[in-house]
């Protein structure tokens, strides 16, 4: 469980963002040593960018190694995921090497930061099918909210539109740079 740092969670808890990162990392670290064989993901949390650095701090601090991990959580990014701020804070902790999942991300957070993303999930490809009839051939319900062939035609187009090209923005850093690569390949 992590902590959420939106102000109106800190606001219900009484505690602070820095409290609420330590809290993240302590029940990320109870819950590996209670089921080790679980695939549980740390979170990174914050809400402004020397927050979430400060949170992988602390995880570092723990022995976590973020970077060697498959996977990371960005948490605390809904309603504002599509803003510069997030994207400034994904192109950073990307920069350090983290495979950061991204909750709840919008095609308008693809287009800001989709390219430093390892991995994300999201419900935009159901607002629309929410709100129309069925697909043709789609017998058996009234829209396709739960549908999989909306849901797989909405990443087929989402994927198509992100993996044929990156526009750098002003906000991208180099990723990594190795003999084999050059700055900003991956």
């Amino acid at each position: 469980m992590d902590y959420m740092c939106e102000p109106a969670m800190i606001a219900r808890t009484g505690l602070s963002v820095a409290e609420h990162c330590y809290r993240t990392v302590q029940n990320y670290l109870e819950l590996r040593q209670l089921a080790p064989a679980l695939p549980i993901i740390p979170v990174l949390q914050g809400w402004r960018l020397a927050d979430y650095l400060a949170c992988a701090d602390l995880f570092r601090s723990a022995g976590v190694d973020l970077a060697a991990l498959p996977r990371v959580g960005l948490g605390s990014v809904c309603r504002r995921q599509s803003t510069t701020e997030i994207a400034a804070i994904v192109t950073a902790l990307a920069s350090q090497g983290i495979r950061l999942h991204g909750f709840g991300v919008k095609t308008i957070g693809l287009r800001l930061y989709g390219h430093h993303l390892a991995s994300f999930d999201s419900m935009a490809w159901s607002y629309s099918a929410r709100r129309s009839p069925a697909l043709p051939g789609c017998a058996g319900h009234q829209n396709c909210a739960n549908c999989l062939t909306y849901a797989s035609s909405w990443r087929h187009r989402v994927l198509t539109r992100y993996a044929t090209g990156h526009q750098p923005a002003l906000f991208d850093i180099p990723l990594r740079t190795s003999p084999a690569t050059g700055p900003g390949e991956e």
